[in-house]
């Protein structure tokens, strides 16, 4: 009734799952198929459903926690912008169609990330607009030695973020008005934070940047310097933004955990090699993506056209 097929000259992608599920619902055919879609996830850390006949972003959100087993997370303590959906489903981050997204594992830069992250095309862009994955643990052992052992050696990966309309306010990252509450999450996440003038906010918060799969216990490359660092940023934005704020007040930053700054040929040798292992397929409507999001990374190409990628997570972990 239903076949794997391995897209060898499309995109690489280990499994693309088939399946014909008409005269049945869909969040039906996932509660009769869990256990195995489960298994296959687990397997190989991807795994792309398409013929599933999924509508909306209600249907998509329980299909995707029968999968998961479990409720979908709120996504908290932001980084890019999005717009919340029924149950826990949000639209895919939310920046301009000529930007890419660099690849990230997600919510690496924070203390609790989600071990699952599912994603639905509901309406494929003109041209464009993959969301290419890549093998965290293949980029771990493609990193030199050297670089792996500063980040070792120097206690990870510090991230700065200054709140603003520049990039995403407190409020917003922080899903409150409450500054008290705000207070509150840093101190149980170890986070340091300053209140600034024009009641803005400037936090740092040190993490690993490798960790161990919870399964596997495969060392993996886990962590965002390379997307906080300012270095990711076009020249002309980055020339502007440090004459402009200067170091110290750019919306987010990275560094080593110790406080030293971080070797930008270093990042872009990591850039590198997260691009030399993207993994690249077309969406099509209906298709679904579901990842284990510590052994894979995600990130999106720039397109043209209208694009409506769904996503939502589950299984929480914390560092």
């Amino acid at each position: 009734m239903y076949t794997i097929d391995e897209l060898k000259e499309e995109s690489g992608l280990k499994f693309l799952l088939e399946v014909d599920s008409k005269g049945k619902k869909s969040v039906d055919w996932a509660q009769d198929n869990k256990d195995w879609i489960q298994d296959l996830v687990a397997e190989n850390g991807a795994l792309l459903i398409r013929g599933l006949s999924i509508h909306s972003s209600k249907q998509f959100g329980d299909v995707l926690s029968t999968l998961f087993d479990g409720d979908l997370l709120n996504y908290t303590y932001r980084s890019t912008p999005r717009t919340q959906l029924k149950g826990n489903v949000y639209t895919a981050t939310e920046y301009p169609e000529y930007e890419t997204i660099p690849q990230h594992n997600e919510n690496a830069y924070s203390r609790v990330w989600p071990n699952r992250i599912g994603f639905m095309c509901m309406l494929p862009p003109e041209t464009g607009g993959e969301t290419p994955i890549a093998d965290s643990k293949a980029v771990y052992e493609q990193i030199p030695a050297e670089i792996k052992t500063k980040f070792s050696e120097k206690n990870g990966v510090m991230y700065v973020r200054n709140y603003s309309e520049l990039d995403l306010p407190w409020k917003e990252v922080f899903q409150t008005e409450e500054k008290s509450e705000v207070e509150e999450y840093c101190k149980q996440n170890e986070m340091e934070f300053e209140w600034l003038e024009n009641d803005s906010l400037k936090t740092s918060q040190t993490n690993p940047a490798t960790i161990n799969h919870p399964v596997t216990n495969d060392p993996i490359w886990f962590n965002q310097a390379h997307l906080f660092h300012v270095s990711s940023l076009g020249e002309n934005i980055r020339d502007t933004l440090l004459d402009t704020l200067g170091e110290d007040l750019l919306p987010r930053n990275s560094y080593f955990g110790d406080g030293s700054p971080i070797n930008e040929q270093d990042l872009q040798t990591i850039r590198d090699i997260y691009e030399k292992n993207k993994i690249k397929f077309t969406w099509q409507k209906g298709d679904l993506l579901l990842l284990d999001n510590i052994r894979y990374t995600h990130g999106r190409e720039p397109f043209t056209g209208a694009r409506k990628i769904l996503t939502g997570m589950a299984c929480p972990s914390r560092n």
